[in-house]
């Protein structure tokens, strides 16, 4: 879903991209790869002149229960990948002067109502051990001198009205609609979120403002609880939300993955985007939910 944003506003400013693809490239604009083999990029001449890349790759957190091979197959499709690309550009004779991973809030764990931003350091489970492998795996990059951040997502949001919603409310949105939405657990874990809208607008506030690196949230500056969130969306369905999912059952059916990606909080703030000035449109869940799929690539 972000990635399919961002590219068009790419193609809305006018910006020339280049995708790196698993399989055979099906049009122009792009490159095959594979982050399993040495090298991952066999091509690689092709990107010299890039001047920024852009990596979103990694396994769906919450499309299985985390078995031992679905841990390793969400470490690889992270760690791995972030290793061999920034090699890859470390390698160029023009490295491009950015380089922008993505990463979760997850990275702070369970942290109940402490209110967390990029100083705060990092928490511990499965989640935050991963982030963690994820951000240290860019390190070849900023070796090389390219300026790298860590986009630091929280839940993204795209609106409602979009015919056919991706991420988070793809698997919501259905049950919402029938009335048979509810709180997850007691409902008080917070719940880090941000607009698909904002998303990709602060993306390129950060590619614009070469003062800032490392870790950004990419977080609205509003967190709410897991309570709050339900509320609101089932209100934008006209719908009750009377359906609380125990967190004992949610532990039966989801093991591992109940505690730390539905019932753990995270109460993150975006300090390095609102410090450098950037402003959100979006900025309430309200807001996000309600907003015209027009206004994507602003």
């Amino acid at each position: 879903m972000l990635g399919s944003a961002l590219r068009q506003a790419l193609v809305v400013r006018l910006f020339p991209s280049l995708q790196l693809v698993r399989h055979a490239p099906a049009s122009r604009g792009q490159l095959q790869w594979n982050p399993a083999a040495s090298p991952a990029i066999s091509k690689s001449e092709e990107l010299e002149g890039v001047t920024t890349a852009i990596h979103l790759s990694g396994s769906n957190v919450a499309a299985h229960r985390w078995t031992a091979a679905y841990k390793r197959e969400m470490t690889e499709s992270r760690v791995q990948s972030t290793r061999a690309l920034a090699e890859a550009l470390a390698r160029l004779r023009q490295p491009p002067r950015d380089m922008l991973v993505a990463s979760a809030v997850g990275i702070y764990g369970n942290r109940g109502d402490e209110l967390l931003d990029e100083a705060s350091l990092p928490g511990t489970g499965f989640l935050a051990d991963l982030c963690k492998q994820w951000e240290a795996a860019a390190q070849p990059a900023v070796d090389a001198g390219i300026r790298v951040i860590h986009l630091r997502f929280g839940v993204v949001l795209g609106p409602i009205a979009e015919a056919n919603a991706g991420g988070a409310l793809a698997r919501m949105l259905p049950l919402f609609r029938l009335g048979f939405g509810g709180p997850l657990g007691d409902g008080r874990q917070y719940m880090s979120w941000i607009s698909l809208a904002d998303a990709v607008a602060a993306i390129f506030f950060l590619v614009e403002t070469p003062a800032l690196s490392g870790p950004a949230n990419l977080t609205a500056p509003n967190p709410v609880t897991n309570a709050q969130f339900t509320r609101t969306l089932a209100a934008a369905v006209h719908r009750p939300a009377l359906f609380r999912a125990p967190a004992f059952a949610l532990r039966l059916a989801l093991g591992q993955m109940a505690d730390e990606a539905l019932l753990s909080s995270a109460r993150a703030y975006p300090s390095k985007l609102t410090g450098a000035g950037f402003q959100f449109s979006l900025p309430t869940v309200a807001e996000a939910l309600a907003a015209p799929p027009a206004r994507y690539p602003r």
